[in-house]
């Protein structure tokens, strides 16, 4: 497998762009690597996506040196160890909302001592035994953990939330945030907005990378001026379409 920078970015604090992808044809991800992106989520919580194909997507960005992250649907040990045993450069989980939901998922992504993901070296993580006895302390080290805050109750949470050891990005989630102060979908809102200011700060303090979802270029301009790092800058299926829709509007007006 071949060895991602992405950590390495966000440590040096640049700030780095990946698309969400829902496609499983693994010609959509090289695309995204040779488009210049660093990484792309692998979205198995809203996507179609399955355990294979998603291991195929990440053999796909590995050829092109794209971080591929696994994005599961839920915080849950088993779905972490596999997202990250099939070869991903790391993990994003969804719904947290508490420091023990953070702790858990740290200690679902991470082998002993500093967690208890299940240890087999027959993956493609490990090189399928290739690696040895190597692969615990190696992987320990290289796996981005990206934790998703989207909600009112991890946002008052966020204190507590970024404490946690080990967790690398803070993703804040502005669709299931607007929802969860009952404007759904408007992102652009005052409201939303300032809570998310209020989290980045938090999060820079901390001394982790804030992450978020921005699917036009002004806007992922006016948060990474706010300091955002992490940006998942659009999704492929909403990518194609809005080219499609200038094609169509470009021979047809």
């Amino acid at each position: 497998m071949r060895e991602h920078r992405l950590k390495q970015k966000l440590q040096q604090g640049e700030v780095v762009l990946g698309p969400f992808i829902n496609c499983a044809y693994p010609a959509f991800i090289e695309i995204c690597g040779h488009a210049g992106f660093d990484f792309a989520v692998i979205d198995m919580e809203h996507g179609a996506l399955n355990t294979l194909v998603a291991e195929d997507l990440c053999r796909a960005a590995d050829c092109v040196g794209l971080a591929p992250i696994i994005r599961i649907s839920k915080n849950d040990a088993p779905q972490i160890q596999r997202a990250l045993d099939i070869g991903s450069a790391g993990v994003q989980v969804p719904q947290i909302e508490t420091q023990a939901d953070a702790a858990d998922v740290v200690h679902g992504a991470k082998y002993s001592p500093l967690g208890s993901r299940g240890l087999s070296f027959y993956t493609r993580a490990g090189v399928y035994g290739a690696d040895g006895t190597q692969i615990t302390d190696r992987l320990n080290q290289e796996s981005l953990i990206v934790v998703h805050v989207e909600g009112r109750r991890g946002v008052e949470n966020i204190e507590e939330i970024v404490s946690v050891p080990h967790i690398d990005v803070i993703f804040l989630g502005p669709y299931d945030l607007s929802q969860s102060l009952g404007i759904p979908g408007q992102v652009r809102d005052p409201r939303v907005i300032d809570l998310m200011q209020k989290c980045v700060t938090s999060i820079r303090n901390a001394g982790k990378a804030a992450g978020t979802f921005a699917d036009n270029p002004e806007t992922a301009k006016q948060w990474i001026d706010a300091g955002v790092q992490y940006v998942g800058l659009g999704v492929d299926v909403g990518i194609f379409l809005k080219a499609c829709q200038a094609l169509v509007h470009a021979v047809r007006s």
